[in-house]
């Protein structure tokens, strides 16, 4: 049944892409498609993992991280663009769901091929700042569809879409095992994307083409069970997929603060 359900989905996928710059209510998708709006909020979140008004959200958000690099246009402007009356309420919505203001996103760019640099030059990925907590620990394996050769960015998030930041988060450079520990009873979904080296920056703060994986469906993680090993496969991006909301480089510059704080530390008993 699910694939008797896809060309509708992609249909309003395309719908939605072309009229993003207008308003769009749940009833308006549902009647593009023939459905009522109940019926279709079940499909579409069966198959994108997210409900039809959050999706339409993201990809405003979007466009508002594009408009910010391509364009000289006020931050302002840009949240009237996604259709945002207030300065204030787009700049929380933006700082909020992809980890640094507009103005800080949009001033990134350096930072962006300074942090993966300094990756490059890491001896020691080893991330293993929570190791000692009586909390659950959850293991996974990443694996890629295609070579790759750069850096794996995966974490545990609260809602099935990459915003945010992390509520556990780690690098990787290479496929392989990973281990979250102290992980809290609750429920979280698990993203992954990647960055090769010698990746613009620009294309790190608008991941567009990089491997990734998210999850549909949730992990549970309860007290005293243990939680299910995570095979992780990465993949090209689909047309289904959410947009890659968080900042990227936000991401590495926390890891790369992790471990030269690890290793200050370390130093300090040596």
């Amino acid at each position: 049944m699910t694939d008797q359900l896809n060309p509708v989905i992609d249909e309003t996928i395309a719908y939605i892409q072309k009229n993003i710059n207008e308003p769009l209510t749940l009833s308006q998708l549902a009647k593009h498609v023939s459905y009522s709006p109940y019926h279709f909020t079940r499909i579409f979140k069966e198959r994108i993992g997210l409900p039809p008004l959050y999706y339409v959200s993201s990809l405003r958000l979007q466009k508002a991280k594009e408009l910010l690099l391509y364009t000289n246009l006020t931050v302002r402007d840009i949240g009237l663009e996604i259709g945002q009356q207030s300065l204030g309420t787009f700049s929380t919505r933006f700082t909020e769901h992809i980890g640094v203001t507009p103005s800080n996103f949009r001033n990134s760019v350096l930072l962006a091929d300074s942090h993966l640099h300094s990756l490059q030059q890491l001896n020691n990925w080893t991330d293993m700042s929570q190791v000692g907590s009586h909390h659950a620990k959850l293991t996974g394996t990443i694996r890629t569809e295609i070579p790759f050769n750069g850096v794996i960015l995966i974490g545990l998030f609260a809602k099935p879409i990459p915003e945010g930041l992390p509520l556990h988060g780690t690098l990787r450079s290479s496929i392989g095992d990973f281990c979250f520990t102290g992980v809290k009873p609750g429920t979280y979904y698990l993203m992954a994307t990647s960055i090769p080296w010698g990746m613009q920056a620009i294309d790190m703060l608008l991941p567009a083409t990089t491997l990734r994986t998210r999850s549909k469906m949730p992990i549970t993680v309860e007290r005293n069970l243990a939680i299910p090993h995570q095979d992780v496969m990465l993949h090209e991006p689909r047309e289904d997929d959410s947009p890659i909301l968080i900042s990227l480089p936000l991401l590495m510059n926390n890891f790369l603060k992790r471990t030269s704080n690890r290793a200050t530390h370390k130093s300090e008993f040596e």
